[in-house]
């Protein structure tokens, strides 16, 4: 515990000197006085520090876990004893730069009601990257009862949060609409002339899908038939993320992994949901993750721990390397989810050779997230050279993305393309229109 002068005593100390200057010149004997004001003020504020309230017992209140990007509230609990209670407390806490980007953040103190000489405060943090962040040391300070003197003390924290991937909108009440969609193979339900599985025959019906007419057993039976599928389940489905340094370049104060592992767990939700068997991936200049399959709702916890552990890589992303070693896992016909982002048009060129080797046995999904910052650059007037120069930079970027995306559609392979808060809800649209088509 310490003490130190506030600005209210380094003013009064000043102010002396002026003061003293004045009357030594007119009376020369009076220049005692200045000292004699100095040391008066000096020995108020070591009274004011003395006599100021102390700090019994301070409690921090953190969270165990935080998603990213989601607010978090961090409690502070002090309690004081002394003959004069502080009139307002505050204090500054150090953090991980996982926890906040500037490193600190501040409390201000307030009076309980009903406690005697307690003191509570709150403030709010946005985690900004994923892992373990620790938290350092409190510094708390308050006045003593003359406004002269400030005493504080520190404390370090032994506390930890881990910062888990944002699942926010799966807990959306939005979510459900899709749930009854999701529910494919789950239930004794029939999809006529939609799903991959042959259930029966029936009589045709207006409306029905033409394709699904049986002709034989129509000449047989003398009036038209369809056949009826089942939707089938236990499908394999492949997130595929890519924590490269194209990944990393944040999107709204967020890197762009972040963004996709909140998609892929979003449609992941839905996927455990309908039965399908479920799996993460994640590489950079080689390998990182690569789960279990697993199935049914319980299991997205699971999921949700092991994305966490996906690290950001400032490296780029070999695509070869990657992709032929998820090919080579995986023994049956599967749905690979690709999330990622490109720039370089050899990378891109690499990535379109591997790929090519994946559609010939599975069914493959492309998900790239929106470039708001090329986009604002190009739409912003430009106010110099350089600004122009930027812009057209930005647009031809653009160009050998809009070039890439245009030949993995020519493959014959679906491409979404969007902005973050979109991407999600547009995944589970694909994956349910992939489901009733029974294209896996």
């Amino acid at each position: 515990m310490s003490f130190y002068p506030t600005g209210r005593a380094i003013g009064l100390i000043a102010l002396g000197a002026p003061i003293a200057a004045v009357l030594a010149a007119i009376i020369p004997s009076l220049w005692a006085i200045g000292a004699a004001w100095a040391l008066m003020l000096v020995l108020l504020l070591l009274l004011d520090g003395l006599v100021a309230a102390r700090a019994d017992d301070v409690q921090l209140a953190v969270a165990k876990s935080a998603e990213i990007g989601a607010p978090m509230t961090v409690g502070l609990e002090a309690g004081f004893s002394g003959p004069m209670a502080p009139r307002q407390v505050f204090g500054n806490l150090g953090l991980d730069e996982r926890l906040a980007e500037a490193g600190a953040v501040g409390f201000s103190l307030e009076r309980r009601p009903a406690a005697n000489g307690a003191f509570s405060g709150q403030a709010t943090i946005v985690p900004v990257r994923r892992g373990i962040g620790e938290i350092g040391k409190l510094w708390l300070r308050w006045k003593g009862p003359l406004g002269l003197a400030w005493r504080q003390i520190q404390k370090q924290s032994a506390h930890e949060v881990a910062v888990i991937p944002n699942i926010a909108a799966v807990r959306s009440p939005t979510v459900q609409m899709f749930l009854r969609d999701s529910l494919f193979g789950l239930l004794a339900r029939k999809f006529r002339g939609e799903g991959s599985e042959f259930e029966a025959l029936a009589e045709y019906q207006p409306g029905m899908d033409r394709r699904s007419i049986d002709w034989k057993g129509s000449a047989r039976h003398s009036k038209l038939l369809a056949k009826e599928y089942d939707t089938e389940r236990n499908n394999q489905i492949v997130f595929a993320l890519d924590c490269g340094s194209a990944m990393c370049e944040p999107i709204d104060g967020l890197p762009r992994i972040d963004r996709a592992i909140s998609a892929a767990l979003l449609t992941a939700y839905i996927t455990l949901k309908a039965g399908d068997r479920t799996s993460l991936f994640s590489f950079a200049m080689k390998p990182e993750l690569s789960t279990p399959f697993l199935s049914g709702s319980r299991n997205f916890f699971r999921l949700q721990q092991e994305a966490a552990t996906i690290d950001y890589r400032h490296q780029e992303s070999n695509y070869t390397l990657a992709l032929s070693t998820l090919h080579s896992q995986l023994k049956r016909r599967s749905l690979i989810i690709i999330f990622t982002d490109f720039t370089d048009p050899t990378a891109a060129d690499l990535m379109l050779e591997a790929v090519g080797r994946l559609i010939d046995k599975h069914l493959v999904l492309f998900v790239v997230l929106e470039d708001r910052e090329l986009t604002s650059i190009i739409g912003k007037s430009p106010d110099s050279a350089e600004d122009v120069a930027r812009a057209v930079t930005a647009q031809n970027l653009l160009d050998q993305k809009k070039l890439v995306l245009t030949r993995l559609r020519h493959m014959g392979i679906d491409v979404i393309e969007g902005a973050h808060q979109n991407i999600g809800t547009r995944l589970i649209n694909s994956y349910l229109s992939i489901k009733r088509r029974g294209r896996l």
